[in-house]
C-alpha cells in the first residue's frame, strides 16, 4: 500500500491508483461513522466483512446484467474496480419507512411503502448531504434527464435483486443507498453502479424478530456491529474463513 498513490480517503474506504490504466484499488477501512462523522469508532474486522459482502452483491448484479465498477477482489480488504466519474448524488431506495424519512414525514418506522420510493441527496459532507429534487438536479446540471431515467432504472433493478437475495435468507431490505458512476468508451458514455453495497449502506432487518443487521446497530448503540454484519455474511454464505467477532475500539 505504501508504494501506491492515494487518490482519495473517505470515511469508510481509501482509493489508490490501480495497477492498470482506468482501474482503482478500493481499500475497506474498519472505521465506522454516523451522524455525518460526529460519532466514530474503529471496529476491527468491519472492512473485511464489507469487502466480502460488496464483492458478493456486485458479482450478483453482473450476473443479471446490471453494470457496475467491480472487477475482482484482490485480498481480504481490497478490490480492484473500474475508475469512473461519480455522479454527485446519493441514490436512496426505500421499501419501508425508516430513518430520516420516518422522521421527516411522521410515519411509523417499519411501515411498508405503497411502492419503492427513490430519493436523491446531493453529495456534500459539509452540507450534510441534503435531500434534493429532480428539479435541483436538472437546474444545477448534476445529471441530464436521460441520466435520471437511467439512474432510476438502475436503482430499481438493484432493489429487485437485493430484495430477492435478502428475502431468501430471512432478511427484510428496508432501504439502501447506491452511488452511480459515468464511464466513457470512446464517445459513448454509460452509467454504472459504483462505490459499494454493504450493510454500511443498507438497512437490513431480520424478518421474524425485526433485529437490525446494519449500521443502525452502531448509530443507536444496539450491540455489536461486527456480530450484525457477520450474521448477514453467514446467512449469505460469504463469511470469511476463520473469522471471529471482534471488539470495537473507541476513538476519543
Amino acid at each position: 500500500m505504501a508504494r501506491r498513490k492515494k487518490i482519495y480517503e473517505g470515511k469508510a474506504k481509501t482509493l489508490f491508483e490501480g495497477p492498470e490504466p482506468g482501474t482503482i484499488v478500493q481499500y475497506f477501512k474498519d472505521d465506522a461513522t454516523a451522524f455525518n462523522a460526529e460519532k466514530r469508532d474503529v471496529i476491527e474486522g468491519k472492512g473485511v466483512l464489507n469487502n466480502m459482502l460488496s464483492e458478493y452483491f456486485m458479482n450478483g448484479l453482473t450476473q443479471i446484467g446490471v453494470p457496475n465498477h467491480f472487477i475482482r477482489r484482490l485480498n481480504m480488504r481490497e478490490q480492484l474496480v473500474r475508475a469512473c466519474e461519480i455522479v454527485p448524488l446519493e441514490v436512496i431506495v426505500r421499501n419501508f419507512a425508516a430513518g430520516s424519512m420516518a422522521k421527516r414525514l411522521g410515519i411509523e418506522e417499519g411501515t411498508p411503502l405503497p411502492r419503492p420510493i427513490v430519493e436523491y441527496c446531493y453529495k456534500d459532507d459539509a452540507l450534510g448531504d441534503p435531500l434534493v429534487s429532480e428539479e435541483h438536479i436538472a437546474a444545477f446540471g448534476w445529471a441530464s434527464q436521460q441520466d435520471m431515467e437511467d439512474i432510476l432504472s438502475l436503482a430499481l433493478r438493484v432493489n429487485d435483486f437485493l430484495s430477492g437475495v435478502m428475502f431468501g435468507v430471512g432478511i427484510k431490505l428496508v432501504d439502501f443507498k447506491i452511488e452511480i458512476g459515468r464511464v466513457y468508451e470512446g464517445d459513448f458514455m454509460r452509467l454504472i453502479v459504483a462505490d459499494e453495497i454493504s450493510p454500511d449502506s443498507c438497512r437490513l432487518w431480520d424478518m421474524e424478530t425485526g433485529q437490525k443487521l446494519d449500521k443502525d446497530v452502531f448509530r443507536r448503540d444496539l450491540g455489536s456491529l461486527t456480530d450484525a454484519y457477520s450474521e448477514v455474511a453467514r446467512r449469505l454464505g460469504v463469511m470469511p474463513k476463520g473469522a471471529t467477532p471482534m471488539k470495537p475500539t473507541l476513538i476519543n
